[in-house]
């Protein structure tokens, strides 16, 4: 079942210079997916977000949210979405902890005081138990951000819109947010959009990515596939002594995708093949111009990689 359709959508800022913000992009959501809207800084993302959560009217296209037009309906669609937004600014800083849990929860129709026990969870889920009664604007980077996923699930709403939810953190903090959201998440079914440049994140949490640049949608796919597609491997070579510029000319012309780097002993030649099988020509050219081979190293690449070659290749 399709829970959210972006059909044809456009977002243009008209100021001293017209910026189109999103050019005519469309996907669907399955109902129960965790995707990732990706794509370098102004690329459009938080502006598709707030258009799905009825935030921003697009200039053109249409949004809708379990067979609903979002603008037509934004009532409809408003109790169908929670959104993260980037930048703290999805929580009242001089609320409490539990104050804006109750909050967040009565502005869904939801009486704080039949879901006492819920908030509590929530409480208790995102480890912010010491932290109840502090105002919102005590709390650390890291609490804040729990404090704003948490206040998006109380509302209980099918669809979660996160923007950039580990943005700033730390480490340890960043690995403990994602947990919390991967498994919250899949525990209660929810379908959720992420919005993110922390790829280890974006990995480890979405089935499926929708990648956009200049406004435009570039790729959509699964991760898996994406790999698999645009996946290649790197092979170092170290080779004893220098080689003669015509041979460095012959592996590029043969590889095309081909670093050297030397010193008076040893020269590194870096090549990305597509497959691995065709390492096999590579041995045969050194082996013909008889290269005395030191060391060979292979690397795979990870996603991050794949998704700056999507984004530099367009």
């Amino acid at each position: 079942m399709k829970i959210i359709e972006v059909k044809n959508l456009t977002k243009i800022y008209n100021g001293k210079k017209k910026t189109i913000a999103v050019n005519n992009i469309s996907f669907e959501v399955e109902k129960g997916e965790i995707i990732g809207l990706l794509g370098p800084n102004g690329a459009g993302k938080t502006t598709t977000i707030k258009c799905i959560a009825t935030l921003i009217i697009p200039d053109s296209g249409d949004i809708f949210i379990k067979g609903k037009n979002a603008f037509k309906h934004p009532s409809f669609a408003l109790k169908n979405i929670s959104a993260v937004l980037e930048g703290n600014r999805n929580i009242y800083w001089r609320l409490s902890v539990r104050n804006n849990l109750e909050f967040f929860a009565g502005l869904q129709g939801l009486n704080p005081k039949k879901i006492k026990n819920k908030i509590d969870e929530l409480i208790d889920y995102f480890n912010l138990r010491e932290k109840e009664k502090a105002q919102a604007r005590f709390l650390s980077r890291g609490m804040q951000q729990k404090l704003a996923v948490a206040c998006a699930f109380v509302r209980d709403t099918e669809i979660l819109l996160l923007d950039e939810p580990t943005l700033g953190l730390d480490v340890e903090t960043t690995h403990e947010l994602k947990e919390l959201i991967k498994k919250k998440a899949k525990e209660e079914g929810k379908t959720l959009i992420l919005s993110s440049h922390n790829m280890k994140l974006v990995e480890d949490i979405c089935e499926r990515v929708i990648i956009i640049n200049k406004g435009k949608v570039v790729a959509i796919d699964s991760i898996r596939n994406l790999k698999e597609f645009f996946g290649y491997k790197d092979f170092y070579f170290e080779i004893e002594g220098k080689i003669k510029e015509e041979i460095k000319r012959e592996f590029i012309e043969k590889f095309e995708l081909v670093k050297f780097k030397e010193d008076e002993y040893v020269t590194e030649i870096e090549i990305e093949l597509k497959s691995a099988e065709y390492i096999y020509d590579v041995i045969d050219m050194m082996r013909k111009n008889s290269f005395k081979l030191k060391r060979i190293e292979e690397r795979t690449p990870d996603f991050e990689e794949i998704y700056l070659k999507i984004v530099k290749n367009g």
